[in-house]
């Protein structure tokens, strides 16, 4: 028995329902507003999931919750296909986007957004840091810019 069916996730009504539809409208229907950034750039639903929402739901599983969506993990310039496709928070997404910026620093890589809230900054203050030319070492270890 599928995932989907075990759980009764048999399509019409559920949210992982509506994210398959609009995954598969924003990468194969040129009039959808997303197309230029998804389908415009060569990304696809692999054609099991694009015929088929249980297949999709037996590869992703239900949503945790309403504060995930679906993203393209690892690969964000990969296609919505298994192994490449997660749920994820507005936080995880926004560090896995392709004008984001991953900062290696004392031996560990996160991107702006995480290492701004591990280091306690409010959230731009990082990138403008560096934007305005201050060194990583200093951009890291400042909490409050009039202490720079």
């Amino acid at each position: 028995m599928t995932f989907a069916k075990k759980h009764g996730k048999a399509g019409h009504g559920i949210p992982e329902y509506e994210a398959w539809k609009s995954m598969i409208q924003r990468c194969h229907n040129p009039t959808h507003k997303a197309f230029a950034r998804y389908g415009g750039r060569g990304i696809v639903v692999c054609a099991e999931w694009r015929r088929n929402f249980v297949a999709f739901l037996d590869h992703v599983g239900c949503r945790p919750s309403d504060r995930y969506t679906l993203d393209r993990f690892p690969d964000n310039n990969g296609n919505y296909e298994p192994g490449n496709v997660r749920w994820a928070t507005r936080t995880q997404q926004a560090c896995n986007t392709r004008s984001n910026r991953i900062i290696e620093w004392r031996g560990r890589r996160l991107c702006v957004a995480q290492w701004e809230r591990e280091l306690g900054l409010s959230e731009n203050t990082l990138y403008m840091r560096l934007r305005a030319g201050m060194s990583l070492e200093r951009a890291m270890q400042a909490r409050d810019l009039r202490a720079v």
